[in-house]
């Protein structure tokens, strides 16, 4: 199960750009709850926690636990408006979830065993490809990585989205391929090694071929 980020949160006692000017000018930043099946509720957050998270990154596919008030509620970003000078937020947008909500993640993909791996030992090099994979997840049922477990590859295999276990009522969001999440890639040198057996290959078999052919004149 994914642990999720906690931001704390306040309910707004006004609404309109008169409130919402003066808790930005309180170092604030206005926003909203809605959805659940409940009332939509006004809220402000702290600009200093709001910008740190925004500045990590992925903060419209985190997983949030927003205490209002001293009441948890689980909730995910739905957006998050910018002033359009100094791209600094001004207002942001959160989403109720219940547990039987379905929601889309970036869920990161975390590989096992790379020093028994067969592939890594024999020289080969990890390509990744993925580092990490969208889902649509239940709320209740969010895993924290996906695994890949590279003991048993071998260089030159490609490992797919197939190949690698869901929790339950899981699917990953592109449905139209399998596509791949990394490889095991032979040595440079060993590929070129490869190509030149092959290249000397043919030339043999079309020296055989002429003199075959100058023989039946």
């Amino acid at each position: 199960m994914a642990e999720n980020t906690t931001l704390a949160a306040s309910v707004r006692a006004g609404t309109g750009k008169g409130a919402a000017r003066a808790a930005r000018r309180n170092n604030l930043v206005p926003g909203v709850i809605y959805g659940g099946g409940e009332e939509p509720v006004a809220i402000t957050v702290k600009f200093n926690e709001l910008f740190k998270m925004l500045k990590a990154g992925g903060f419209l596919s985190t997983l949030l636990t927003l205490v209002v008030d001293g009441k948890e509620q689980r909730v995910i970003c739905r957006g998050v408006q910018r002033d359009v000078v100094k791209d600094l937020p001004r207002h942001v947008d959160f989403l109720r979830l219940s547990g039987k909500s379905r929601i889309n993640l970036q869920i990161p993909v975390l590989f096992l065993n790379e020093e028994t791996s067969v592939g890594l030992k024999a020289g080969g090099t990890l390509v990744v490809v993925r580092n990490e994979v969208e889902l649509k997840v239940t709320a209740n049922n969010i895993p924290d990585h996906l695994e890949v477990d590279l003991a048993e590859v071998k260089m030159g295999d490609t490992i797919h989205m197939s190949d690698i276990t869901l929790p339950e009522g899981t699917r990953p969001m592109i449905t139209d391929r399998d596509f791949v999440i990394a490889n095991i890639a032979a040595p440079r040198g060993a590929a070129d090694e490869d190509e030149v057996e092959d290249e000397t290959a043919v030339d043999a078999v079309e020296v055989v071929g002429g003199e075959d052919e100058g023989g039946e004149e």
